[in-house]
């Protein structure tokens, strides 16, 4: 697992264009498993604070409680139609509860969140893939580019 900082460290332009991809659109898409294993989809808000990506939100929510049996999930940057597509990007890996209250409160800082809305949910990301789907200069094929631990940045064309 790693953190996005260790994805800019490798591979600054790659990551730019993935955190460029996670940033154009407020809502992503975030998937977690449910209890019999089955995939669900939902909606969230993700920003990058203090440079890395967080899973936050409203509690009780049912993809938390999926992420906190089971802490496997992708997420989606969510894309352009395709008339405007230029690229998106994907995380996925392991979502961590954070329920120290010390990193809870330095999150909160760094993310502008008010004091009246401290009991949210909080989620670290542990990265296992970074995933960059773009067109060609041509727009004529897909460039996808993978980026794992220990492997390094990869790319293939179709």
């Amino acid at each position: 697992m790693a953190s996005f900082t260790e994805v800019e460290s490798g591979e600054p332009a790659f990551a730019a264009r993935v955190r460029a991809a996670f940033d154009a659109h407020g809502h992503k898409f975030l998937a977690t498993l449910r209890p019999d294993g089955s995939p669900r989809v939902s909606g969230i808000e993700m920003h990058f604070v203090a440079g890395e990506p967080w899973l936050a939100g409203m509690p009780g929510s049912v993809k938390f409680t999926d992420l906190r049996r089971d802490p496997r999930f992708a997420l989606h940057s969510g894309s352009s139609e395709p008339d405007a597509f230029d690229f998106d990007a994907k995380f996925s890996g392991r979502a961590m509860p954070v329920t120290d209250a010390d990193q809870r409160s330095s999150y909160a800082a760094a993310a502008g969140v008010p004091p009246e809305h401290l009991g949210f949910e909080l989620f670290r990301i542990d990265l296992e893939q970074v995933v960059l789907t773009a067109l060609n200069d041509e727009k004529n094929a897909l460039v996808i580019s993978s980026w794992r631990p220990g492997r390094g940045l990869t790319t293939t064309s179709r």
